[in-house]
Formats: C-alpha cells, structure tokens, sequence
C-alpha cells in the first residue's frame, strides 16, 4: 500500500511531484502474439483498488480501460488478502503462495529478535527519520528480498526460471529471482545517505525498479518518488511491449491508487482515474485494444482493501505507548537495551507487542488491552495453541491445526472455547464458516507463527487505528492491515483463461498461474 513505495528517503531530497508528460506512443512494433505457442500472463497489482469505487469509476465513464477489461472478462469483488492487510506480507504471499509462517515476512514493520531491533521497509516520513533513512532503505532495497525473505519457499519467478520460462518485475516490491542484478542508488540518494553506490540483488530475467533498475532508456518518470510511481511502471510494460521483449509472466505494481485512498477516503475515485489513464496508454500500444487480448492473459487485482478511519483522532487512534505506558518501551532507532520490556510495532489496524523481557507476563498485557472496546480482539501463542480474547466477547478461543473441524479451504481444527470471538461459526458436521474474518483461523496462525519471540497481536475494530511513536494516522482517511473484512476482500479481473482458481485468495493466485501456464504448454 503507500508503503510499498521503497525508499521513503526520496521525501527528503526530490519533490514528490513533477512526473514528466507521457508522449503520444506512435508506430509501435507489437509482439506478434498470433505466432506465440502459449498464452502470456501479465499481473497487474493495483494498490487498495476497491469494488465499490470501481464501479463507481466506471459508471461514471472515468475508468475506459478497466471497463474494457471487465466486461471482456470474470470478474470477483472478495479475493482473501493475506495478513496482516500490509503490502510487504501480501506481496510475499502473492509471490510464494504462502502466509507469514513459511515466508517470515511479518509486517511492515516488525521487531528482529535475533537483531534486538525493529525493521521498517517504510512506515511513513517521521517514524523513517528515526529509524534512520539508511537503515529503511537498505532494509526496503537489499534485506528484504535477500535475507528476510526465507529461503525455504520459492517465489513465482524462481519457480518459473527453474522450468526454463522466462519472468518480469516492474516496481514489485518482493522480486527475488535466480538473476543477478545489480542496483544502482541514484547519486542524489547515495550522496546524502551512507548507502552503497550500488547492490547486487537477485531477480527476475528482466527486473525494474524506479530509477535503481529499468529496461527503457528513455524513461524520464523519476522524479516522483525515484520511478516507484505508476507512469514509471506503465511506460516500462509499454517498453516490453513494443520491443518483443514480454516474457512469459510479467507482474506490474502500481502504487498510487493508494496514496489517493489514504488521503481522502474509501469513496475517492481521484487514485482510479489516473491509473485509468496508464492503463490507457498500455492498451494504445496496440493498433486496437481488442489485439490486448490475443494470447495474452490479463489478471487486474487489489491487494487487499481499505476502511474509512474516523474523523475525531482521539477516538480513532489508539496509542498503544500510553496504553501500556507501565512497560519500559524500546525507542524508534534504538536497539533493545538491558532494561526494556517491550517493543511495539503499529501496522496501522493492526499491531504487534513483543515481550522482550522475560519477568514481564504476555498474559497481563493481554489483560490490559482487552479493556479496550475500539480493540477487536488480542492473540498470542501458548505451546501449540493459538489464544484469542476479546473485549466484546467472553472467554477465550483456542485452536491449532488439525482436529475434527474443517473449513472451506480444505483445512482441519482443533478449536476450544468461544468461536464468537472470531465469528467462526460450525454446524453439526463441524463443519466451519467464516464471518467478519474470512479465512480467519489461517491467516491468524500464519501471522502468530511468522517470527520467533514472544508477542501478542492486537487488531482493531472497524473505524480505529493503532498508533505508536511517530507512526503515521490517517483519521478522516482510510487505513488496513486488519483481518477484518472490510480489509480483506480485494477485486479480481481476469481475461483470457477459464482456468478455474479453486479459492479466491492471493495466498492461491501462484499456484493458479503456473497451472495457467503449464496449462499452455499442455496446447503447444
């Protein structure tokens, strides 16, 4: 989401705005997809695209390309995000096809226990300031995908590479690939950080990102925000286009659909008609926009959605320093010292508390947040258990996998205590259905299991945010990274293939377009 965008250092140094004009595209040379043997897959990742503004957009003749892309294909408005509802953890799962307890990316930011510090890939001007400018960016350009990323699953484009097809990268975030590539910081950035002058990275066969990294030449959209912008991205697939170069998948991220979202609200549609309009410029590289189509598999997604946050800030936001002011918290920058007992991490509607002091008890932490009724629900891991208590519900709920109850999703529970709390509700066959948390029992058991040490989880009802030192708030605008479903459910558009994609959750979407693909090859 906004914070997808890498390098927040860029704020300091360049103006945010002043993307040069896009020129009319003229006598492009088309890939000649008639004579292809196999479809081609390009993803394109809209940042908080949401239903309701989507069809507000169109029917109000302000978004012609994703109508032509609609109604030339399926259509869904509740694709599953992952969890916590942040770009860094659904790219990672978008990528691997996996949730936070086998790609170990928990949050935008979140505390390394092994380090005794907090990593930040960006959460927004202030609370970069203090971690440090050198440390975000280093963690958002080079740790990320090479070190935090685990080892142990596979993305799309490794996956890809090792059946010998070939893959693309514009301004994606999680990238990592079994290319070596090298970065180059832009000199204006690396003049003012401690910042190498360049990174060797592993990627994709053709990767971009912003000015560090891309394929035209001639693309001059860097002034706003370094190339991690839509008009950079854009130009970089109508590059491919023109130039034969569009490998067999290709994901697009395009980030600004966002930023519009969090300024003005859920109903804004400003974000959709300017992405529009780089769709427009993509579709224009063809003679007609009908040709989009040929041998070529569309897939438009959200990444997850997001909720109006309430006007009044000392309502909306709950500060979790004052909350838990009885506990000695770990500074922004600094790392864990002797006398700490916590840190806190807020990813805007939902946080992690980590207890890094053995003589403190997570329990009573617990305790002290339920009594807060803007607070959804609290969780923590005990043994193999995972504990749930709630302000507005009674009780407790534990559940592990494995057990006699079974979801949709073709996975079994060990479930004790009061369901409510999560709104999961089993009928007599134990067999379970999802409420305001869909596919709540594993994405919590994804995030409660995506990092070592001892924390809790705390999500927040509709309406409210979670704050911590210098953290960004967004009251009167709108805000994710809850469970809930008012964050979760994301649009899905797809042209091209009728390739079923069993359940509609972006932990799913890897697995369907290489059975996309390899489906292809089955035709060849």
């Amino acid at each position: 989401m906004k914070n997808r965008t890498l390098v927040i250092a860029a704020l300091l140094i360049i103006l945010f705005t002043g993307c040069s004009t896009n020129n009319a595209l003229t006598s492009p040379k088309i890939i000649q997809t008639k004579a292809a043997s196999s479809p081609k897959v390009i993803l394109l990742v809209v940042d908080s695209l949401m239903d309701k503004p989507l069809k507000k957009a169109i029917k109000e003749h302000k978004a012609p390309a994703l109508e032509f892309f609609l109604t030339n294909g399926q259509y869904s408005k509740e694709l599953v995000s992952s969890y916590p509802t942040m770009s860094v953890t659904i790219d990672s799962t978008l990528l691997t096809g996996t949730n936070p307890d086998k790609h170990k990316i928990p949050g935008l930011v979140w505390y390394k226990e092994d380090e005794k510090r907090v990593i930040s890939y960006g959460n927004g001007f202030l609370e970069t300031l203090k971690y440090g400018v050198t440390d975000v960016a280093d963690n958002s350009l080079y740790q990320f995908n090479n070190k935090h990323l685990s080892k142990d699953v596979k993305t799309i484009h490794e996956e890809l590479d090792d059946r010998g097809k070939q893959t693309a990268s514009i301004n994606a975030l999680i990238y990592r690939g079994n290319d070596l590539h090298t970065l180059m910081v832009p000199k204006i950035l690396a003049k003012t950080t401690s910042l190498p002058d360049k990174y060797k990275t592993n990627g994709p066969k053709i990767l971009t990102l912003g000015d560090f990294i891309n394929q035209d030449p001639k693309n001059k959209h860097v002034i706003n925000r370094l190339g991690l912008n839509d008009a950079f991205a854009a130009q970089e697939l109508t590059y491919l286009l023109k130039n034969n170069l569009l490998p067999e998948f290709t994901i697009l991220y395009l980030p600004e659909n966002d930023h519009a979202v969090h300024r003005k609200g859920t109903e804004t549609i400003d974000g959709i008609e300017k992405l529009d309009k780089h769709l427009q410029e993509i579709l224009n590289t063809y003679p007609k926009w009908d040709d989009a189509l040929e041998n070529t598999i569309w897939i438009i997604m959200g990444d997850g959605n997001q909720s109006d946050v309430i006007k009044d800030k000392k309502k909306a936001l709950i500060d979790l320093r004052d909350a838990l002011s009885e506990y000695k918290q770990v500074k922004l920058g600094d790392s864990a010292q002797k006398n700490n007992e916590i840190a806190i991490t807020a990813n805007e509607r939902m946080a992690y508390i980590y207890k890094i002091n053995k003589g403190i008890s997570i329990k009573k932490i617990a305790n002290k947040l339920q009594t807060d009724p803007r607070i959804a629900w609290i969780a923590w891991k005990e043994d193999d258990m995972v504990n749930v208590i709630s302000e507005s519900r009674k009780g407790i709920l534990q559940f592990k996998p494995g057990g006699p109850y079974k979801d949709r999703y073709h996975r079994s529970w060990a479930i004790k205590g009061n369901m409510d709390i999560l709104d999961v509700k089993a009928d007599s066959r134990k067999q379970l259905s999802y409420g305001n948390y869909p596919d709540g029992l594993t994405r919590l058991y994804g995030a409660i299991h995506s990092q070592k040490g001892d924390f809790l989880i705390a999500d927040a009802e509709p309406g409210y945010e979670f704050i911590g030192e210098s953290s960004p708030e967004h009251s009167g605008g709108g805000a994710h990274g809850s469970m809930h479903k008012v964050d979760a459910y994301a649009p899905l558009i797809v042209t091209g293939t009728e390739h079923p994609i069993g359940q509609l959750r972006i932990v799913d979407m890897k697995r369907w377009i290489l059975d996309i693909l390899d489906e292809g090859n089955m035709h060849d």
